[in-house]
């Protein structure tokens, strides 16, 4: 099987050099700078479960179908992705889209057939340094995928073979959607309270008020999923609540660590998709409104000063 990811950044890189440590045929879609990193110092990790050092297949065009192709960038970059994959589309290739929230499904079935779009999710803390190397976090390392159509699982059963040779903590799901709404609405909730408050779960909830809040604006976003006909399951919600009201808790959003470092934000796709959701179904959600406006602002100033800068 051939597997072509679209990005070799965190995510991609992560599990397409596990898989590529298993054997798997991988080949990688990127700038020609990341090429340039990789071609001098190899795909490098740093991770919990094993260091990876290894060449890389990679290419900055593709010019023939692949059996899967993985999308693992940033929902902003989506349009641009969709183009930049689109002849490595056959008649028979699948997408495996690995990006946070839901909004990119509806616009990856318009472009490409839902028949062709598998569900997936992970749950990784990872980052990239300027050389290229991906440091994992801590030894989370979760994937789920699974068949949106019944078309889809032959190549679901293929890929969780070639995951089954690799140290991920991987399963197929027969509940996708379910699966990828439940870590919507949890992010939803984290990214827009840890960048609202600037600061980590532990820090609003060890102020007065801070519990109720982050209870509050959980109950928003599980209203809108359950609205929207994937109400979280009772035990995914109460482990959701400890994380988000644990007064020691040190965790943040990664998209408040993108505020801190002054870089663009997935906000619209994941916070804003939320509160557009929650609109539709006539659910008031003022608490991720808030967010979302913050973030907003914080958009818009960033615009405004790139926009300085290139004058």
């Amino acid at each position: 099987m051939r597997i072509l990811f679209l990005g070799a950044g965190g995510v991609g890189g992560y599990f397409g050099g596990r898989l590529m440590e298993a054997g798997a045929n991988v080949s990688f879609l990127v700038r020609p700078r990341r090429q340039a990193q990789l071609m001098e110092n190899l795909l490098r990790v740093e991770s919990p479960h094993g260091n990876i050092r290894l060449p890389a297949q990679t290419i900055t065009k593709a010019r023939k179908p692949y059996d899967l192709v993985v999308l693992a960038c940033k929902a902003f970059d989506l349009d641009g992705a969709m183009e930049t994959i689109q002849p490595a589309i056959g008649p028979e290739t699948l997408i495996l889209p690995l990006l946070n929230g839901l909004n990119h499904i509806d616009r990856l079935d318009a472009a490409f057939g839902a028949e062709r779009v598998m569900g997936g999710l992970c749950h990784i803390p990872i980052t990239m340094d300027p050389d290229g190397t991906i440091r994992h976090l801590s030894g989370i390392h979760r994937l789920i995928f699974g068949a949106r159509s019944a078309n889809q699982q032959p190549m679901v059963d293929r890929l969780a073979a070639s995951f089954a040779g690799t140290s991920v903590e991987w399963s197929q799901s027969d509940s996708i959607m379910l699966d990828m709404w439940e870590k919507f609405f949890f992010l939803a909730t984290l990214a827009a309270s840890t960048c609202l408050m600037r600061g980590s779960v532990g820090d609003v909830n060890s102020l007065p008020g801070g519990t109720s809040f982050m209870n509050a604006m959980l109950d928003e976003a599980t209203a809108v999923a359950t609205a929207s006909g994937y109400a979280p399951r009772g035990a995914v919600l109460e482990r959701y609540r400890g994380e988000v009201t644990d007064a020691a808790s040190t965790i943040n959003a990664s998209m408040a660590r993108d505020v801190a470092r002054g870089n663009r934000t997935e906000a619209e796709h994941i916070v804003g998709d939320i509160v557009r959701r929650g609109e539709e179904w006539g659910i008031a959600s003022p608490l991720l409104g808030l967010g979302l406006l913050h973030l907003r602002v914080y958009e818009r100033q960033l615009a405004a000063k790139a926009a300085r800068s290139a004058t």
